[in-house]
């Protein structure tokens, strides 16, 4: 739902009653990941998908029917061979569960807020019990970090409970499932909440300023990032040669440090280091190998890289720190210009953040990664915070 945040926003400050079908699991080669939505207003509107178009019109029927009658919570279930899929299945061949809940913005004063929050960039998770008893199916909570929680599932300490799991996956920037229940002695019955994440973009940063960095920053806006391009040469480092970033000029391992000590870094967190000098790639290096961000790249030759390693173990770096630098940088796409460069960069930050395995489709691998049962979170899995930087 929060995807469509602006446009949901004209509804609810007009007062449109509309219903929201949002993707709740996904098995097999689903289409969309949890927190897709489909939204029929009571206009006749419509926003968004749930399928990519191989169900979207079985499911707008159904919240047609909402919108004319019974406002109960549903849910549905989609699947290629499944006879309980009304009848239409995924072309693909997966599964998707779907809940869909009928929304009066005049009795929903949480609502507004929360999509203000989204529609404006800023951080906002939206907690709903999508499976369990009956009674407490289709309530909600918002959470916003340093504010009161809005609305309410109908009990107190589930409130606390659904708060700190949507505050977890907040900070990681992810939507998915939660399962709780009997076990962790939260209710009687088990539950599933889905909790849908607006959060700030993650981060890029780029150290060097070189013809590279301009092609990566670019693709890394288009990829949704916030890209910053740092360099302690203020000659090389100006706004007109980098208008997709943001421009620092600072010696590399000192501004990473500012960043990780103000808590601007998370487990989202890029760094491109394409600067080829020891002077600035030992020092950034050391720091961003000790730092839990999502991927650490090194541009470079590979006797370059062999040279680097050596002399990062000699500052202290332990093997398992080293592991997680990938030098040379990218897939191996025969890229020849900064622009195809950039391309194998960011193709490689993509596979190394879902999983994938740079080889072709065609070779027969999976095109989704196995089987994802609601993208479950579970309980006790230490939750990603921001980071703080240690000498």
């Amino acid at each position: 739902m929060l995807e469509l945040a602006a446009d949901l926003l004209e509804r609810t400050r007009s007062l449109t009653p509309f219903v929201t079908a949002t993707v709740t699991g996904v098995a097999g080669s689903a289409p969309r990941q949890p927190g897709s939505s489909l939204v029929v207003d009571a206009d006749g509107a419509v926003l968004g998908n749930v399928s990519g178009g191989c169900v979207d019109a079985a499911v707008h029927e159904v919240c047609q029917e909402m919108l004319a009658g019974d406002h109960r919570p549903r849910s549905l279930r989609f699947g290629y061979t499944d006879a309980d899929a009304i009848g239409v299945g995924l072309t693909c061949g997966g599964t998707i569960e779907l809940l869909l809940r009928h929304h009066d913005p005049a009795t929903e004063p949480e609502l507004e807020p929360a999509l203000v929050a989204a529609a404006e960039g800023e951080t906002v998770a939206v907690a709903t019990i999508v499976r369990g008893p009956r009674r407490y199916q289709g309530r909600r909570i918002v959470v916003r970090p340093g504010r009161p929680v809005a609305g309410t599932l109908g009990d107190a300490l589930l409130d606390r409970v659904a708060e700190a799991q949507a505050t977890d996956l907040l900070h990681a920037g992810r939507t998915g499932t939660v399962e709780i229940g009997v076990a962790d002695s939260y209710c009687q019955e088990p539950m599933t909440l889905l909790v849908e994440s607006s959060a700030r973009a993650p981060r890029l940063l780029v150290f060097g300023a070189i013809d590279h960095a301009a092609a990566l920053a670019r693709l890394g806006a288009f990829l949704g990032y916030r890209v910053t391009v740092c360099d302690a040469r203020a000659t090389f480092a100006t706004p007109e040669r980098f208008p997709d970033a943001e421009v620092v000029v600072e010696w590399p391992h000192r501004y990473l440090g500012s960043q990780a000590e103000a808590g601007l870094l998370d487990r989202r967190t890029v760094v491109c280091v394409l600067t080829h000098d020891p002077r600035f790639d030992l020092p950034l290096l050391t720091a961003a190998l000790r730092m839990p961000v999502a991927y650490v790249g090194a541009m470079g030759s590979r006797r370059t890289h062999e040279e680097r390693l050596n002399r990062l173990r000699d500052a202290g770096l332990s093997d398992h720190e080293l592991g997680r630098l990938h030098s040379p940088i990218g897939l191996d796409l025969g890229a020849r210009t900064p622009q195809e460069t950039a391309l194998s960069i960011v193709a490689e930050i993509v596979a190394s953040r879902h999983g994938g395995s740079g080889v072709p489709l065609s070779t027969g691998v999976p095109i989704h990664r196995g089987v994802i049962h609601h993208d479950v979170i579970h309980r006790g899995v230490p939750s990603p915070r921001p980071l703080t930087h240690s000498s």
